[in-house]
């Protein structure tokens, strides 16, 4: 059956390889609008994406055709082949073999996209480590995060 309206709204976040800061600031904003292309071309909204040296926030309405494990698969595929190529991190880049996605109710789309354009005000007072135990407990979720 087609779905005609959907509300799909998921926050995705990605971590580098071994969570090494290598995304330098210089290549956030290409790297940021090579992934809403990704997006953008699989019959998904972005809403919100920051690319942090070691990490990485965005909100999509995904399209239903899409599980989160496939757009979040054809996104890191698609987003390291680019980084690679057009050399835009220091030493060799890849995205950790896994991610998280959380789902987001329609009125919590504002404050999720808030919270998302704020980064770099955020981690100048919060460790993405800090970060991420905060999120797993508040989605009541096995902590998977190793210090």
């Amino acid at each position: 059956m087609k779905i005609e309206y959907r509300n799909l709204f998921t926050h995705f976040i990605f971590t580098t390889k071994n969570r090494f800061p290598i995304i330098p600031e210089a290549s956030r904003e290409r790297i940021e609008k090579y992934i809403t292309g990704i997006v953008h071309k699989n019959d998904s909204r972005l809403y919100a994406i920051y690319a942090n040296p070691e990490h990485m926030h965005f909100l999509v309405s995904r399209s239903p055709k899409l599980s989160e494990e496939k757009l979040a698969t054809m996104v890191a595929e698609s987003s390291s082949a680019f980084i690679i190529k057009n050399k835009l991190c220091t030493g060799m880049f890849a995205w950790q073999e896994t991610a998280s996605a959380f789902s987001v109710s329609k009125s919590e789309v504002d404050k999720v996209c808030k919270y998302i354009l704020n980064q770099s005000e955020h981690h100048r007072k919060v460790t993405f480590a800090e970060e991420y135990v905060v999120f797993m407990k508040h989605y009541k979720e096995k902590l998977l995060f190793k210090k």
